[in-house]
């Protein structure tokens, strides 16, 4: 019962040893990531999601089709991107928990309007709401690296990731289950979402409060200028820092950068913000880092504006009236694809400065003609085959860039770039829904809107295609440059050893020597040492036969 020295300090801490208890158990990386694995499992555990166009277009809603694509649908794009900045700021500044619970929140009003409310207008707040509970997903991701040490960034980014697409994939497949063999209803799949999604939040509730951010709320382990009773505090720093941070406080009273702090928040938001502004300028002042990000922003963009619309297609090209509905099976499937493709990744041994722009084009030419084959298809297995292309291609390419992105930024920076990509491919993604989409803009029909993401996929391929195929002549024209170069040195630096020799022993013979051949101006140097190098041979061998000559 010494554990940490809670019982052996005097005063105070005698009669809270159960609250540093508490602490410590709190500040273990198991405990945070079981309670977030289990938030993640339930809030992605939404059988009715593979549905909801076949529900809102059926007679619990009573809403035709081009209101779901024209009107309805685009509201989460809006919402979505009103959202993202402020709740990425948002979330760091408030330490990621409170968000976490609004993200319960707003699912719970987006399944509870789904089930009772009704009208455009209605499902348009529905939208609005699952807008803001995708906004505020970047809490999930966040949460846990203000928690755990960075020994366990690894293990514990596997567990909350494998989480969600296990979830994602019992949910598809329970939801295509109840409704082929059991014949329930669309309504009552989604009070089966209200009461997962309500289970989350209720996890959420337990999950420990964090100390500390990446912005906001950094404790840097060592600061600028650090004196040696600092360093000698940073070793203890596997215990209970909270309980440990109490004690010295107590003592100590508020630091002066403390003192500063709360003096001027709005400063501290203003130091964030030019930080922010001067990390984002250097992480894309690296030109792989640029192209790489573009493709994430451009892909990503219509890799959203795909799924968003793909059971609005497939409604179309089998009526659920009137058809079977696989649209549960069809994302299980999908979800594992992406899987694997994903967990394939790590195995590939390819040099991806070299030939990573070359993938990007190759596979989003392969997106591209997976959507022109959902465009010109009437088949509805056709459309179900071209969109598990899609999705795994995109799923192995995302993490490569993800990875690309990665290996060699901190985790505040990728973090970052993370947020800042995602903004720009919503940004691009609001752009194509405004023109393409909404019923104020073009208003396209849904066959011809997955005829304009093909093109726009066409059009990311053709651009990494030619600058890939650009790279790759320019890398073969250096490489052979360079040979030629070597061999000519190789060859020009062997004939100087030739006349060098030979005029040494021309000299020894009462020759002269031949004249060197430097009509190149880069043997010059190379000439003069060798040279150089053979006059103080030839000077050193002169003067020991001179000494040597009276003897004979």
């Amino acid at each position: 019962m010494t554990k940490w020295g809670c019982v052996d300090w005097p005063g105070p801490c005698n009669t809270e040893t159960m609250d540093c208890w508490k602490q410590e158990k709190s500040n273990t990386w198991t405990f945070p990531t079981l309670i977030l694995c289990l938030y993640g499992f339930f809030y992605m555990m939404k059988p009715s999601e593979p549905f909801l166009t076949p529900y809102l277009t059926g007679p619990d809603k009573n809403l035709t089709i081009d209101e779901v694509t024209n009107q309805i649908y685009p509201v989460w794009t809006y919402s979505y991107l009103a959202l993202l900045f402020p709740v990425f700021l948002i979330t760091d500044y408030m330490r990621y928990k409170p968000i976490l619970l609004l993200q319960g929140i707003s699912f719970i009003i987006t399944w509870l309007l789904l089930l009772f409310a009704h009208g455009v207008l209605a499902m348009q707040m529905v939208e609005f709401f699952y807008g803001m509970a995708t906004a505020t997903e970047v809490a999930y991701y966040a949460y846990i690296y203000s928690v755990v040490s960075t020994d366990h960034y690894q293990r514990v980014t596997s567990y909350c990731r494998s989480i969600t697409l296990v979830a994602a994939t019992v949910a598809a497949v329970l939801g295509q289950l109840l409704v082929s063999l059991a014949d329930v209803s669309y309504f009552h799949l989604n009070a089966i979402s209200l009461a997962s999604v309500s289970l989350a939040f209720l996890c959420s509730f337990f999950l420990p409060m964090p100390q500390k951010s990446m912005f906001f709320h950094r404790k840097d382990v060592s600061p600028p200028a650090p004196g040696p009773d600092k360093s000698v505090a940073s070793v203890g720093s596997d215990g209970p820092s909270s309980c440990q941070e109490d004690s010295v406080s107590a003592d100590r009273g508020p630091t002066p950068e403390a003192q500063a702090d709360n003096a001027r928040p709005q400063n501290d938001a203003l130091r964030v913000l030019l930080q922010l502004g001067k990390d984002l300028r250097d992480c894309y002042s690296s030109r792989k880092l640029l192209y790489w990000s573009l493709w994430w922003a451009l892909a990503t963009a219509g890799f959203n504006q795909v799924v968003n619309y793909i059971q609005v297609l497939w409604d179309f090209r089998a009526p659920s009236h009137s058809s079977a509905v696989y649209n549960g099976a069809v994302e299980a499937i999908a979800t594992f694809l992406s899987s694997v493709t994903s967990f394939v990744v790590q195995y590939m041994k390819i040099n991806w400065d070299v030939f990573g722009e070359l993938a990007l084009g190759i596979f989003s030419a392969i997106d591209a003609g997976s959507l022109f084959l959902m465009h010109f298809t009437t088949n509805i297995w056709a459309c179900y085959a071209g969109y598990l292309i899609f999705k795994a291609c995109y799923m192995l390419l995302i993490t490569i860039a993800t990875f690309q992105i990665a290996v060699n930024l901190s985790m505040e920076r990728y973090a970052l770039m993370f947020g800042f990509n995602n903004f720009v491919a919503l940004v691009m993604q609001t752009i194509l829904t405004i023109v393409v989409v909404d019923s104020k803009g073009l208003g396209l029909n849904i066959v011809t809107q997955f005829l304009i993401y093909g093109s726009y996929f066409a059009i990311i391929a053709g651009v990494f295609l030619i600058r890939s195929f650009c790279m790759l002549v320019s890398s073969k024209c250096k490489r052979k440059i360079a040979r030629s170069c070597k061999e000519h040195l190789n060859h020009a630096e062997h004939e100087s050893k030739e006349q060098i020799a030979t005029g040494y022993y021309g000299l020894l013979e009462g020759r002269h020597p031949p004249q060197l051949d430097i009509s190149h101006a880069d043997h010059l140097c190379k000439w003069i040492f060798l040279h150089n190098e053979a006059i103080r041979i030839f000077s050193h061998s002169l003067s020991n036969w001179t000494r040597q000559k009276p003897n004979d």
